[in-house]
């Protein structure tokens, strides 16, 4: 533990002999023995505890890194393109595919052809092209 050999364990025995005498010895190893004994428990408890607290942060930790990537994986599916078009509900009509669209070409009625039958009428004023009443005029 401390690193200390039986020659130096054999030669605190001897000072501790010498010091306290043969009838105080063996009541003061008794006593030094209960006092480790009571130290080791105490810094196995200590022990136990920092250990029981550094596995509670260690799950404490996992548990809220679990809960971070849930939160991850969530936005990831909330902000992701969408890998499939909508499907067109059944009572909509899709739109034809863009292939077969023809282009849209807009054609302006023809003059009214002019009768020799009737009799030429007065030229009538053309209304304002800012009216939007009337339908969009072909340039």
């Amino acid at each position: 533990m401390f690193g200390i050999s039986f020659s130096e364990l054999l030669l605190v025995g001897l000072v501790a002999l010498l010091v306290l005498g043969p009838e105080r010895l063996p009541g003061a190893a008794r006593t030094a023995g209960l006092w480790i004994g009571r130290l080791k428990r105490s810094f196995n408890a200590i022990k136990q505890e920092v250990e029981r607290e550094i596995g509670a942060d260690e799950i404490r930790r996992q548990l809220h890194n679990e809960h971070i990537l849930s939160l991850e994986q969530e936005a990831r599916k909330i902000l992701s393109p969408v890998q499939e078009p909508p499907k067109p509900a059944e009572h909509s009509i899709a739109p034809p595919p863009v292939a077969d669209i023809a282009p849209v070409v807009e054609h302006t009625p023809a003059p009214p052809a002019h009768t020799p039958t009737e009799p030429a009428s007065t030229p009538v004023a053309s209304p304002a092209p800012h009216d939007p009443t009337l339908p969009p005029r072909a340039p």
